[in-house]
């Protein structure tokens, strides 16, 4: 993490404003940071009280963020309302694990005030924690110590029992009902760290809430910073090429490797130079933790379960070579994760590139959506320093990464 958070908190700015708009506010701080969550990722609630329309009553409503969306820019129209009561009464409905899908699909009958925005499948995960507020990130810091081998132990070690530990499981109900049952049986707790997922914090105003968060996170990374020791991913085992034949390579390799995956849609390419990817891409592990693959769901939505690691100077047919395997493996792994109701295969090819020595490439159907794509890949790399510094970094399963 470069430099401590910053508190924005403006409390002139937030006089005044009404919940919704201090839930809004809250959430726009909370998303123009990347060292607090990635574009798209996490959400953010508020438990308000609310005019029924129909009976004139005062209900509490859940807003909470809908699908789809950033929080850094997103509006109050973003937010999906769901009346309390009802989320309630699902708790009589839910039959078990294998029955998720149902609950998802009830969702809509606990809209409020015929609301369009459609809730997320994390809306259970906010809606049954007791707290008014409640803050799921996804910070760098704190996943490097959720994709640990000894997750549980280190979050202990990190932050003593103020901050609780789940193991990973994907959102949905049953992970609500977890959260509210730890929450409820350790009135102590501020928050969660859900094992190779990320975070959760909560309290009952939105200022304390953001504070909290930014509090959390920052205590995470400054205990990263105190305990790792030896050098990033094993140290060097590359030197990056000279400005000028860094950049050669750049501008050689990119319309080799467009050509090659651009067939049946084309691609825009991205570059990232920057000292953390080069660290990662000229190290000794390079390999070892590419092959594992990305640990929070966020990640490997945009940057697929792993890149393609690429020596430099490599000529087309090592090319060739290179992305046949990649594709025959991507392959493999559907194959091996699908359902019987999956959808096809999509683009196998790879969207994030490694050179040694040269650093990273990521190929999408736009140039946001690329650069998107390598932001992401950065958060996996600040992870994998984190975790593998510590401890042993684990990737998802390829099952739980596939579903």
């Amino acid at each position: 993490m470069s430099g401590k958070l910053e508190n924005r908190w403006d409390d002139n700015h937030a006089r005044g404003l009404s919940e919704p708009e201090l839930l809004l506010y809250r959430s726009n701080l909370l998303g123009s940071d990347k060292r607090i969550t990635n574009y798209g990722g996490g959400n953010t609630s508020a438990k308000v009280m609310a005019k029924d329309p129909l009976t004139g009553e005062d209900v509490q409503v859940l807003w909470v963020k809908g699908s789809g969306g950033d929080l850094g820019s997103m509006k109050l129209d973003g937010f999906a309302t769901l009346c309390m009561s009802r989320l309630e009464a699902l708790k009589g409905l839910y039959r078990g694990l294998e029955h998720e899908d149902e609950m998802v699909a009830l969702l809509p009958h606990c809209t409020f005030d015929l609301n369009p925005r459609a809730a997320s499948i994390d809306t259970p995960l906010h809606a049954y924690l007791p707290a008014l507020h409640v803050d799921h990130m996804h910070p760098d810091a704190v996943i490097a110590i959720a994709a640990s081998a000894r997750s549980q132990e280190l979050t202990r070690e990190c932050f003593g029992d103020r901050i609780g530990w789940l193991p990973w499981q994907r959102p949905g109900f049953d992970l609500g009902l977890r959260l509210e049952a730890i929450a409820r049986e350790n009135p102590q707790l501020e928050g969660v760290v859900l094992g190779g997922h990320g975070l959760f914090t909560w309290a009952d105003d939105a200022k304390t809430c953001y504070e909290l968060t930014l509090r959390i996170i920052q205590k995470a990374q400054d205990w990263l910073d105190a305990t790792i020791t030896g050098a990033a991913f094993g140290g060097a085992a590359t030197k990056t090429l000279a400005d000028a034949g860094q950049a050669a390579e750049i501008e050689r390799l990119m319309p080799l490797i467009r050509g090659r995956i651009g067939a049946s849609e084309a691609k825009v390419g991205h570059v990232d130079t920057s000292p953390a990817v080069l660290e990662f891409v000229n190290s000794k592990r390079l390999d070892e933790l590419a092959a594992l693959g990305t640990s929070c769901p966020d990640h490997f939505l945009r940057t697929k379960i792993r890149p393609l690691v690429l020596p430099a100077g490599s000529g087309e047919e090592t090319i060739d070579r290179l992305l046949e395997t990649y594709r025959a493996d991507y392959s493999g792994y559907y194959k091996r994760c699908r359902h019987p109701d999956s959808p096809a295969m999509r683009d196998p090819n790879p969207v994030i590139w490694l050179v040694p020595g040269v650093g990273m490439l990521s190929f999408a159907r736009d140039k946001a959506t690329a650069r998107i794509a390598a932001e992401f890949y950065v958060n996996a790399i600040n992870v994998m320093r984190g975790a593998s510094g510590v401890d042993r970094y684990v990737g998802l399963s390829e099952q739980e990464a596939f579903n």
